[in-house]
């Protein structure tokens, strides 16, 4: 999918969309080629499908969020840590969505940060910071996590378990029934506190069979 495409999908999905939104999300494109020719976060043989595969992977949480349009409010002026950020996925472009929102990207990684930065920066996003730190370190509180497929989701919850007030929204692939399961047995969460929304459902290409999004909420 070129840019061209990509917009035009946009504009149709997020209507409120605005000139400099659309610059961002057009810079992005040659930003991400920049970076990742120096520093590889993304597969070089997926580079190409930058705005497919990676920026509208991310934008589906605001489409799951605009399904709840009370959640999407909340989220517009949320505080929200993308844990395990990699380049960047999915904070950079919820960022560019959510220009009111405050992000915290986080990668243990310290080259990944490096270009979640420099794009954060070369984008002009005031509402990003980008910080290289294992999540246990973090002081700080959130209403919102993120975060795309970092860990298992057992695995995952004690690190933001208490620091987060209204939800985390987990981009996952795989069978996840036995690994939610697990998770909710382990740390005791209460029936109907996690649900999933198969990403699919919104973007109909097969990279997209069998990836959902996972809500945990507080």
């Amino acid at each position: 999918m070129d840019y061209q495409a990509f917009i035009e999908f946009v504009r149709a999905e997020f209507p409120d969309l605005t000139p400099q939104q659309e610059e961002r999300f057009m810079a992005m494109g040659p930003l991400y080629e920049e970076w990742n020719a120096r520093i590889n976060v993304i597969s070089r043989k997926d580079i190409g499908n930058l705005y497919d595969h990676h920026v509208l992977h991310s934008l589906s949480i605001a489409r799951y969020l605009s399904l709840r349009p009370s959640l999407f409010a909340a989220f517009s002026e949320a505080s929200v840590l993308d844990l395990g950020t990699g380049g960047g996925f999915p904070g950079v472009p919820l960022a560019v969505l959510f220009p009111s929102a405050s992000f915290v990207l986080c990668d243990s990684v310290g080259k990944k940060t490096i270009v979640a930065s420099e794009v954060a920066k070369g984008l002009g996003l005031t509402n990003v910071k980008v910080v290289n730190a294992r999540a246990e370190s973090l002081k700080d509180s959130f209403d919102f996590v993120v975060s795309r497929a970092v860990a298992s989701m057992e695995d995952f919850y004690p690190w933001v378990k208490g620091r987060f007030s209204k939800s985390i929204l987990y981009l996952k692939g795989g069978d996840l029934v036995e690994e939610i399961a697990r998770m909710m047995g382990r740390y005791r969460l209460p029936a109907g506190s996690v649900s999933t929304w198969p990403v699919s459902s919104w973007l109909p290409d097969p990279y997209f069979d069998g990836k959902m999004i996972v809500e945990i909420r507080r």
